[in-house]
């Protein structure tokens, strides 16, 4: 393909000419020597705003590119022209009244006898459309993560994504030789509030107690999850054993304080959360799963030994 400048045009160069301009692409052709648009058709202006004659030199193409494309899409173009090897680039180009338009160039690469480079031609296409679909795609692909990773009740994070951010915590922890605290809780009696309220209000509560959880971890890495059933799990990374107590009695108190009726507990006329809570240094010989399976076990203690409590890690002899 070789496109000639309008002066050039021969009878058979004006009826090409006509059914280029007659596409929606837009075509166009730089000589290689000079950099200069040799041509670019009437189309460029119905799409950006920019009149035909505006197109000089390529120093224009690069002008009127979003900053944050510019450098990436002009080194590629440039390295690959210069590689003689056609191409494509998709960016954003400047509207003549300051907006931009997704345009993907193809580019080929017309070459002399000799095999020297002798021009660039090729088409810009308005991908606007595309790249809005491609993006809500993209975002619907994020929302439909970010809820695989979510217990749908509550609404705080499931027991997949507490695995996952506890192995990341976990071997930060262990990297940076600091100490990362876990307080596991479970609601009392909570198989006893279900038959006596109902599995609507059961729900409620675990919503709730969620949402108090929720407030407790109040730094950002600070971690709240659902471990499963009416179970619920704290990761408190960069938090010393006494810090991590602290944690835990606050959790226990703000649930006992949102005084939700419990008609069918033993330990309170309110519900009430037992806890267990471990801190740890992590060494290459430690795994987190032998770690959560400590803390589960002062979770176990915290409600043989009446619910209603915290079991914490220097009451293991307790």
């Amino acid at each position: 393909m070789n496109l000639k400048s309008p002066n050039d045009m021969d009878a058979d160069g004006a009826v090409y000419k006509t059914l280029l301009e007659s596409t929606k692409a837009i075509p166009w052709r730089i000589d290689w020597n000079t950099m200069e648009f040799s041509y670019i058709g009437p189309q460029i202006e119905g799409v950006l705003g920019w009149a035909p004659h505006s197109w000089m030199t390529v120093d224009d193409w690069a002008d009127r590119m979003h900053p944050d494309d510019r450098e990436r899409v002009v080194n590629f173009c440039v390295a690959q022209s210069q590689a003689g090897i056609d191409h494509e680039a998709d960016y954003r180009a400047l509207t003549k009244d300051g907006g931009y338009v997704w345009i993907r160039d193809v580019v080929h690469v017309v070459r002399k006898s000799n095999g020297e480079v002798d021009a660039l031609v090729g088409f810009m296409f308005d991908i606007s459309e595309r790249k809005e679909t491609e993006e809500a795609v993209t975002r619907l692909q994020k929302e439909l993560e970010d809820l695989s990773y979510k217990d749908g009740l509550t609404g705080v994070a499931n027991r997949r994504m507490f695995d996952s951010l506890l192995d990341k915590e976990w071997a930060s922890a262990r990297r940076t030789i600091q100490p990362i605290s876990l307080i596991m809780m479970d609601i009392d009696f909570f198989k006893e509030f279900n038959d006596h309220y109902g599995h609507i209000a059961g729900d409620d509560c675990l919503r709730r107690v969620g949402r108090v959880l929720e407030k407790v971890a109040a730094r950002p890495r600070d971690f709240v999850a659902r471990f499963g059933g009416e179970e619920f799990a704290l990761i408190l990374p960069e938090t010393d054993a006494r810090s991590a107590d602290q944690v835990a009695e606050k959790c226990r108190q703000m649930i006992y304080d949102e005084m939700i009726p419990h008609d069918s507990s033993s330990v309170s006329p309110f519900l009430t959360i037992s806890l267990g809570v471990g801190t740890v240094i992590p060494t290459k010989a430690d795994l987190p799963k032998a770690f959560i399976e400590s803390v589960d076990r002062r979770l176990y203690k915290a409600k043989q030994r009446g619910r209603n409590c915290v079991q914490f890690a220097q009451q293991e002899n307790v």
